[in-house]
């Protein structure tokens, strides 16, 4: 099972995650997308979305960081990260899906070289959207967690998806050097995780292609 990977991709970082709480070995494989590896046409041709991650376990080739950790869920069902009851599965939806289809996306590396390099957008601007999008995002993701009384993980004092998807966002936004005290709940929830050998192995600076 290889990993396509780049270590400062927050969606590779959450397939990090999974593998390391599921004790799955996948080879990595780095794609650098700041030179646009990720364009190649050999690439492209296995992962049409042209984009980190993506898995190859043995010829089956997937992208799209959710999509990833379904299918390791589904594979390798322990510790489960989506639960089986269907409320509390879509809870977890809920959270995942706020970060890596509402947050994640406005903020990607993708997003801001346009901003900059094709409408021309200053530093200071580009920062100020970064800042916007993160503190609208994590309003809703502090009430969510504050809605299901979270302490030490998002749901239920279990590791699930949500905390595999929270935690490279919150990463992100302190390198971006965001505000997140106002995100008691988000910020214990970060700071727990990140006390789990899982969570600590995926780090952008433990990866094998870790650029200071």
């Amino acid at each position: 099972m290889d990993l396509h990977t780049f270590f400062n991709s927050s969606a590779s970082y959450r397939v990090r995650i999974v593998l390391g709480l599921k004790n799955v070995q996948a080879n990595q494989v780095p794609v650098n997308i700041r030179v646009m590896e990720h364009k190649n046409d050999a690439y492209v041709r296995n992962n049409p979305s042209a984009s980190v991650p993506m898995l190859d376990d043995n010829g089956f080739h997937l992208g799209q960081s959710l999509a990833i950790a379904d299918y390791l869920d589904a594979k390798f069902p322990e510790p489960r990260l989506l639960p089986a009851d269907p409320a509390k599965r879509a809870r977890v939806l809920e959270v995942a899906n706020l970060v890596a289809c509402d947050i994640h996306p406005l903020n990607n590396l993708r997003v801001l070289k346009y901003l900059t390099k094709e409408l021309g957008v200053s530093d200071e601007q580009k920062t100020a959207w970064y800042n916007h999008w993160i503190a609208e995002g994590f309003v809703a993701l502090e009430a969510l967690l504050e809605r299901a009384g979270s302490q030490n993980f998002c749901f239920d004092e279990q590791v699930s998806l949500a905390d595999c998807c929270l935690v490279p966002q919150v990463a992100n936004a302190l390198r971006m050097k965001c505000d997140l005290t106002p995100y008691k709940r988000v910020m214990a929830v970060y700071n727990h995780c990140n006390t789990l050998p899982a969570f600590q192995q995926a780090a952008p600076a433990k990866q094998p292609d870790y650029q200071p």
